[in-house]
């Protein structure tokens, strides 16, 4: 069985290898040296799990349902970059645990965040919505491989719109 220090975290890099590129960085870190741990870590993670999953189900789809597959993944995405911002780990917390600091144990607080506040998605997410979307469209896919409060996925708007959030729907 792997340890959780051999875990791959971006690629073939493991949490070893993010331990030693950490130590390295907060001994000598130079613009060259952050570069590469970004490219690395980051960008080589982003694409990997995120990124071109999306783009193979969009190239090869049907529009048949794989909206629902790049949905899922596109609400993996976002928690992973607010968290990624704001600094934070999830932890299940188990009766009578606290959270350390840089941990939370609830994403539905960031998964608003996200959307009330990062572009181009803020400018149409109101707050009640992004709770809304957050319920009926990320947890609903996610534990349940569905959306509900009427919500549907469609495949494009030519309007460049994220969401209709009167009719429910995210393209």
């Amino acid at each position: 069985m792997r340890s959780d220090s051999s875990q791959y975290v971006s690629g073939w890099k493991t949490a070893d290898d993010w331990t030693a590129a950490k130590n390295r960085l907060l001994s000598r870190s130079s613009d060259v040296e952050w570069s590469d741990v970004f490219q690395d870590f980051f960008e080589t993670r982003l694409n990997l799990r995120y990124l071109r999953p999306i783009h193979l189900l969009q190239e090869h789809g049907t529009l048949q349902g794989e909206g629902f597959s790049i949905a899922a993944i596109q609400c993996s995405l976002i928690e992973f970059l607010e968290s990624t911002v704001q600094g934070i780990n999830y932890r299940c917390l188990r009766k009578g645990e606290t959270l350390k600091p840089y941990e939370y144990s609830s994403s539905s607080d960031l998964f608003r965040q996200f959307l009330t506040t990062r572009q181009p998605f803020a400018s149409q997410f109101a707050n009640d919505v992004a709770v809304d979307f957050y319920a009926n469209v990320r947890c609903a896919l996610l534990h349940e491989a569905r959306t509900k409060g009427n919500w549907r996925i469609w495949a494009e708007n030519h309007d460049g719109k994220i969401i209709d959030p009167v009719e429910k729907i995210l393209y």
